[in-house]
């Protein structure tokens, strides 16, 4: 049985835990922009991409300069659709979580190292900095049951309520805490549709009349970690 982030050989078809955080535990979100360009990088990866309507727009005359290398950049971009499925994320100031199933063998390695190397050139030419910005090469395990699947998305979904002290916090405060940071939780409760999120299998456990209702009570109910303790991958 593999140990707690040493995964690094890949299964299709199975679902992982992912995990990355900034050197030395610093920040690798420091504002708005941050959180939206990771996520624009996700969404070009995980989207297909449509490779007629963007060479008929690069031959099209009135196309401007600007707009065609934007669409060289996007021609030459890795695509990930197909390859992998986004389950769940959570992205915190200094670390995320994504709990992703592989389509296709090796596109997980493929993919997150795409994206972090993406995502930290955009850093550091912002920030003007030098320097690795992820501490490591990111944490993997395989996630080897349903239940662990179930409490897995809990476990991320929660995440920004992790560090705070809400025990004698109001149920408006603890409710909002769910949504301080980027999740795909949103996805879950159906109060937002994103097509590059497929939350639409770990529902399928849940009550067919009220799937959202029935996933929402059981996060809030779900705070021990016993169940995934093997597969968690902490800050």
């Amino acid at each position: 049985m593999a140990s707690k982030n040493s995964v690094k050989i890949y299964s299709p078809d199975t679902y992982y835990h992912l995990y990355n955080r900034g050197v030395e535990k610093r920040l690798i979100f420091q504002d708005e922009q941050d959180y939206a360009v990771f996520l624009l990088y996700l969404k070009e990866y995980l989207l297909p991409k449509d490779e007629k309507m963007l060479n008929k727009k690069l031959a099209n005359p009135n196309t401007s300069y600007k707009e065609k290398d934007k669409i060289l950049r996007l021609l030459r971009l890795n695509n990930f659709y197909g390859e992998i499925q986004l389950t769940a994320y959570c992205l915190m100031p200094n670390h995320f979580h994504f709990l992703i199933k592989q389509k296709s063998e090796n596109s997980i390695d493929k993919f997150m190292n795409s994206l972090c190397l993406r995502y930290a050139k955009f850093f550091n030419t912002k920030y003007k900095r030098v320097g690795r910005l992820f501490q490591d090469v990111y944490k993997a395990v395989i996630v080897e049951s349903e239940p662990q699947l179930l409490y897995l998305t809990s476990y991320i979904h929660r995440n920004p309520l992790r560090n705070k002290n809400l025990k004698s916090a109001s149920p408006e405060v603890v409710w909002r805490a769910y949504f301080s940071k980027p999740s795909s939780y949103p996805e879950y409760l159906g109060q937002r549709n994103t097509e590059w999120i497929h939350q639409e299998e770990i529902l399928g456990y849940f009550s067919k009349t009220d799937p959202n209702l029935d996933y929402q009570a059981f996060v809030e109910q779900t705070n021990d970690i016993t169940p995934i303790q093997k597969i968690v991958l902490d800050p």
